[in-house]
């Protein structure tokens, strides 16, 4: 069992800067590969980034390359998201998630074993 508790969410305009927590408790975190993914109002569910259990590899939504970094401490149990240059369209609820057995490029939110609660990033134009 792991238990996600992300922070770090807010306001901010565009072409800002925010950097989203993810600590994570319960079950040994060095072994999950974990993602970031983010819902905006009447959309689906959409993945963003994920991060091998080493932190070694990464994958990215293209939309967030060069943007973003998915980022992760395994001795802090906590994974990262640092968004820059933030447009309005990442305005979202974002959400960080565990996943046991799957590969990096696993972008299917229903394949992920744990979530967090959410946080929200509203970006103002």
């Amino acid at each position: 069992q792991v238990q996600l508790v992300e922070s770090g969410g807010g306001l901010v305009q565009t072409g800002g800067s925010l950097r989203l927590s993810c600590a994570a408790s319960g079950s040994i975190f060095s072994s999950y590969t974990m993602g970031w993914f983010r819902q905006a109002p009447g959309k689906e569910r959409e993945f963003v980034a994920t991060i091998s259990w080493s932190g070694s590899a990464t994958y990215y939504l293209d939309s967030v390359k060069g943007r973003f970094t998915i980022s992760r401490d395994n001795a802090k149990n906590t994974m990262y998201l640092q968004m820059n240059s933030l447009k309005p369209e990442d305005t979202a609820v974002y959400y960080c998630a565990a996943n046991r057995y799957g590969s990096l490029q696993e972008v299917r939110a229903a394949v992920y074993d744990y979530w967090g609660q959410g946080t929200q990033v509203t970006v103002s134009s």
